[in-house]
């Protein structure tokens, strides 16, 4: 199974993008995370969104075409989801109702040097895939407050309780994403 992994951020130091890695070396030996980076996704233009769509948008669309789910890391900016990843959502949502996002199990994780972990941010982020169709893992969130104190040097969660839910997330992430593919072959 193929898992593409989306940060909300670009920052080198990202936390969501090490909350990511993280979950990338919990997931078992059948289980694959690519983590695809949005630095090169330009601002959604519709002038722009026609056959031949700038290099990478396509290499998002083809990212997310060719995974089996999408995890996404999101930090939380003013409330909300930060611009750089609603602008790689608006892209990937077209067209509208049959886009690559349509039906594809997805997962929400958030990283946050705050004390809530971005919780704001994971029901913006729901709202939003809600209108492209794609279904998100129903589970409990997982929520990284205090992001800032939670890797460990090796780059892996240092509090092993945080560990050990994100490893059951994960593992119901992916039995359901599962659980999704084989109805849909059905």
């Amino acid at each position: 199974m193929k898992v593409l992994g989306i940060s909300g951020s670009l920052r080198k130091a990202s936390y969501n993008t090490r909350l990511l890695a993280a979950a990338g070396a919990m997931l078992g030996d059948d289980v694959r995370l690519e983590i695809h980076d949005l630095a090169d996704v330009p601002f959604y233009d519709a002038d722009l969104d026609g056959s031949d769509k700038p290099a990478g948008v396509r290499a998002l669309l083809d990212a997310i075409g060719g995974a089996d789910a999408v995890l996404f890391a999101t930090p939380e900016f003013n409330y909300s989801i930060p611009g750089v990843l609603k602008n790689a959502i608006d892209w990937a949502s077209r067209p509208a109702f049959e886009s690559v996002l349509r039906g594809r199990p997805t997962a929400i994780l958030s990283a946050s040097p705050s004390t809530l972990g971005g919780v704001r941010a994971q029901v913006h982020l729901r709202d939003v895939l809600s209108a492209t169709l794609t279904p998100v893992y129903p589970s409990p969130d997982f929520l990284l407050a205090s992001a800032h104190k939670a890797f460990d040097e090796a780059g892996g969660l240092a509090d092993e309780a945080t560990a050990q839910f994100l490893q059951r997330y994960l593992s119901g992430f992916i039995d359901w994403a599962r659980k999704m593919a084989a109805a849909d072959r059905t």
